[in-house]
């Protein structure tokens, strides 16, 4: 029960260029004393995707879900629709398991301002904040909503960051000085949750 209490699901692009807002929202999850729960963190190929994911939400009280993929790119480009799916298995674990699912509380993410209500009419109406792909928006948003929802007064999102620019120095010190990675882009995102987590526990 504890466990579920502080399990955020993190529903979210994995691409390069979502990198760094993934790493601003574990980064943000993880300094406010909770878990942040990935697919990506296993790697258990006999366990289908689904399957880890729907476990991943029966164990998480929280979920953040990131929307910004709903849109092509480019031309023949197929907009994605994962995140959008495993937003309706959430909201709907919230609404039918009963339980302790029932506790549920879900933040929905946007690169832009109502540009959802293109692809999910049925969202209109929902509290859905955008973070224009830029990490400070996207731990403010999240620290925000924390704190609304969960911790009533905490860090600001700007103090976040600050910390978060500290762990940025640490991490590139510590897998390309120490550990002799070529870049810090080629570090996998469970390797630098290692890190962030050692970070966490020396401060």
């Amino acid at each position: 029960m504890e466990e579920f209490e502080k399990n955020i699901f993190v529903n979210c692009p994995f691409d390069d260029d979502f990198r760094q807002l993934l790493i601003s929202i574990v980064f943000t999850i993880k300094y406010f004393n909770y878990m942040p729960k990935l697919a990506l963190e296993s790697a258990n190929s006999g366990e289908s995707r689904i399957d880890k994911i729907v476990n991943l939400i029966e164990e998480s009280k929280l979920g953040i879900h990131d929307l910004s993929r709903i849109v092509s790119t480019s031309e023949n480009e197929h907009y994605r629709m994962n995140m959008p799916f495993e937003l309706g298995v959430d909201y709907g674990c919230q609404k039918f398991k009963g339980g302790i699912w029932k506790k549920k509380k879900i933040l929905i993410l946007e690169k832009e301002r109502y540009r959802y209500q293109k692809a999910l009419s049925d969202l209109s109406g929902s509290d859905i904040k955008n973070h224009d792909d830029e990490p400070i928006k996207i731990i403010t948003a999240v620290r925000d909503w924390l704190v609304t929802e969960e911790l009533h007064a905490g860090a600001s999102g700007r103090k976040v960051w600050y910390k978060f620019n500290d762990f940025q120095t640490y991490l590139y010190e510590k897998v390309i000085e120490e550990d002799g990675h070529e870049s810090v882009d080629a570090v996998p995102i469970p390797e630098v949750i290692f890190h962030m987590s050692n970070w966490f526990k020396a401060r």
